[in-house]
């Protein structure tokens, strides 16, 4: 969705070594800018991942900020990484040093809502934007149960679900 609807090129983590692709692509520089938005339930194939997970199972991390690594070791120096993915609480590994060594600049936000809202709202009544392929299902309030299964576990395409009001 992000290539078909912003035009941004995208990496699937699990056809390609996100690192590799990325010194490839940038000729060993790294990144100007990253951005983390998957949070708290980010996967991998790396046995960070399994370290994480396991420590999050154990209730000793509430965490897993395997795209928070990702994204400070794919930085170039002097760069900005951006955390916006849902975050609860104290995390392991966390690669202080390499923020440190090559200079980042570090912000993270949750979405102000308070802020942003109103002024969304106002433009979707407007028609000014479109959100129509942002849900790729419909469900009743009823089907919820279902419709997050789907979501979590993506299966028959679903990457958005979206409930229905009762009728």
């Amino acid at each position: 969705m992000t290539e078909q609807y912003v035009g941004a090129e995208t990496i699937d983590y699990t056809t390609t070594d996100v690192a590799a692709e990325l010194r490839e692509r940038t000729g060993g520089r790294g990144r100007d800018v990253c951005i983390e938005a998957v949070g708290l339930e980010a996967h991998s194939d790396s046995p960070m991942y399994l370290y994480d997970q396991a420590k999050q199972q154990l209730r000793l991390q509430t965490d897993r900020p395997t795209a928070v690594r990702q994204a400070i070791h794919a930085c170039r120096k002097a760069g900005t990484v951006f955390i916006l993915g849902v975050f609860v609480g104290a995390v392991d590994k966390f690669p202080l040093g390499a923020v440190i060594n090559k200079g980042l600049t570090v912000r993270g936000a949750q979405m102000h809502g308070q802020r942003y809202i109103p002024m969304l709202l106002e433009r979707l009544a407007a028609g000014e934007i479109e959100t129509a392929h942002l849900a790729t299902h419909s469900f009743s309030l009823d089907e919820a149960a279902t419709a997050y299964d789907m979501f979590k576990h993506k299966t028959d395409g679903c990457v958005r679900s979206v409930i229905r009001p009762e009728s």
